[in-house]
């Protein structure tokens, strides 16, 4: 009884947030969402997209809409932020210390990706410059067999803002979901796993930037 009470206000809370980011992003980006249709609301994903700015949390928000909550991986470091937003980084994510990966934030992240329908996560782990995409959503998406769900943010002007109010107009692209053995590398060369599953990565973020 306690737990069904839990997730209720869980989820009344989610919508507030969903449908006053929605009110927001609407006014000040202009915000378009293209391919909703591509998600089952049975269906259990991996929801991909590079990470460009802090924008892209309220973003996803609203591209999934109230009815798919999406359940978050973040970093460690954002508990040091605005202590305002604290509390919804721990309803609505799952920590880890990206820096100093462990078999303590390993197992977080498994037992969320089980747990969790729809899980948001930004390979590239930081909004700080051009960095390669991490492997984690091919390791995760292996163990647990969620579908990927490419997800392409789109902005006409600099986004994230380079003015306060100077708002690119952005569109959100949902892309179709596949497997993850749909992402090929040669089995007959000699990479190592790693090195395979950074090709896999690579390959992702090219379906990311197609959405």
């Amino acid at each position: 009884m306690l737990g069904r009470l839990r997730i209720g206000i869980k989820n009344g809370l989610y919508t507030v947030i969903a449908i006053l980011c929605l009110v927001a992003l609407k006014i000040l980006f202009r915000i378009r969402i293209r391919g909703r249709e591509n998600i089952d609301k049975r269906g259990e994903y991996i929801a991909v997209a590079r990470h460009r700015s802090y924008w892209d949390i309220p973003v996803f928000t609203v591209a999934f809409g109230i009815s798919n909550r999406v359940h978050f991986i973040s970093r460690k470091g954002l508990m040091h932020g605005n202590p305002l937003v604290q509390p919804l980084i721990r309803m609505f994510s799952t920590i880890i210390d990206r820096e100093n990966f462990n078999r303590s934030d390993f197992r977080r992240m498994l037992a969320a990706m089980k747990r969790e329908r729809l899980i948001g996560l930004f390979p590239e782990g930081t909004t700080q410059g051009q960095v390669d995409a991490k492997a984690g959503v091919i390791h995760f998406a292996k163990l647990t067999g969620k579908r990927i769900l490419p997800v392409n943010i789109i902005a006409t002007g600099s986004y994230p803002p380079n003015h306060p109010f100077r708002f690119p107009r952005l569109t959100v692209s949902i892309g179709e979901s596949f497997v993850v053995s749909d992402l090929q590398v040669d089995e007959n060369d000699e990479s190592t796993r790693a090195e395979q599953y950074q090709q896999m990565s690579e390959q992702l973020m090219l379906r990311v930037d197609y959405a």
